[in-house]
């Protein structure tokens, strides 16, 4: 993709938005983001400031009101859109399934009419592997049906959806959806990192708050499920190579006039108790849990076949899960509450060095 106009980020002060704002900012592409910090920190944007390689322009901004975000499309000439916002707790998405289709599914509307009355024809989806649902075991490839076993990861398939109708009925428009498996980790600074509002909802952050000693347990959701320990199984992959996915997405979002599907995962399944024990190890901490009844909408487990990406784009994964859990722990400890914390401001390293612990 010709790279003379910004991209717009939505939801780019969000874990996995942040870091795509890095990544994009060192690739030398003009960033602008919009987020409403409904469940992220404003002081996220500043960090992304501090370590982006080029000028990071912010507006909090729901993405529901079209007309500001296509006035935000027009000022800075944007070309292209990576769309990060949504919410995305699967168990809570069964709980208010309609605030979940309200913001993903109503926020994804404004946005592709806001992109087509600004005149902006490359979107990149941020979609997610919950669209399987509780397919057949073993890697999944993007041929695999949808079977949404939640309100959330329906919301997500419908959205791919109105894309996919988007690209079929303007000629100009152009999407990829990436279906990313279960993201984790931190950039490698240890500044930026997963900084959940309120009660953490995904494992890693669970995990991270157990350890620093900010919550007294991990809770474990099933230990029934049929899998070598009973508990679920999931892909994990780092946050820098999912964001890297998404760098590479845009130089390749011109190879298909239809939508382009594309899994980013590992291929490797790793069960909350192996991730558990990879995390204490990381950290140098127990982590004690308990075993909780299973919760609404989860499945057993979920692989990805990234052998598509690899065979398209020549994108393949670069860490491994030891190096998920030392980031994610490193950002945990520089950080020990959070962005509010602010101990990222009186850091006594350079932003652009990792810290070295004895």
């Amino acid at each position: 993709m010709n790279r003379s106009g910004a991209v717009l980020v939505t939801g780019g002060g969000g874990f996995i938005g942040s870091h795509a704002c890095i990544a994009l900012s060192d690739k030398g592409y003009d960033v602008v983001v919009v987020d409403d910090h409904s469940r992220s920190s404003p002081c996220s944007i500043e960090i992304i400031s501090r370590l982006a390689a080029g000028p990071i322009n912010s507006y909090s901004l729901d993405i529901n009101n079209t007309e500001d975000l296509s006035a935000v499309l027009r000022r800075h000439a944007v070309s292209a859109v990576i769309h990060f916002a949504a919410w995305k707790a699967v168990a809570e998405s069964t709980q208010i399934p309609e605030e979940y289709f309200d913001i993903n599914i109503g926020g994804t509307a404004s946005l592709l009419r806001a992109m087509r009355d600004a005149g902006a024809h490359r979107l990149v989806f941020s979609s997610s592997c919950s669209i399987y649902g509780d397919g057949t075991r073993g890697p999944l490839t993007e041929s695999a049906p949808p079977r949404p076993t939640n309100p959330y990861a329906w919301s997500k398939w419908i959205c791919e959806q109105m894309i996919d109708k988007a690209v079929r009925y303007h000629s100009e428009f152009r999407a990829i959806s990436l279906r990313y498996f279960n993201p984790i980790g931190a950039h490698p600074s240890g500044l930026l990192g997963e900084d959940p509002i309120g009660v953490p909802l995904n494992v890693v952050p669970v995990l991270a708050q157990v350890a620093v000693g900010r919550l007294p347990v991990l809770s474990i959701f099933g230990d029934d499920y049929p899998t070598a320990d009973g508990s679920a199984v999931r892909d994990y992959i780092h946050v820098m190579d999912v964001v890297d996915g998404h760098v590479v997405a845009l130089d390749h979002i011109d190879d298909s006039r239809s939508m382009q599907v594309i899994n980013l995962g590992t291929g490797i399944g790793t069960s909350v108790m192996e991730l558990r024990t990879s995390f204490a190890a990381a950290s140098g901490r127990d982590i004690p849990y308990v075993i909780c009844p299973r919760r609404a909408g989860d499945v057993a487990e979920l692989v990805a076949d990234a052998s598509e990406a690899y065979k398209r784009w020549g994108w393949k994964p670069t860490y491994d899960l030891d190096d998920m859990c030392r980031d994610a722990w490193n950002f945990q400890r520089l950080n020990p509450h959070g962005y509010s914390g602010e101990l990222q401001q009186t850091a006594p390293w350079p932003l652009n060095v990792v810290p070295a612990w004895s």
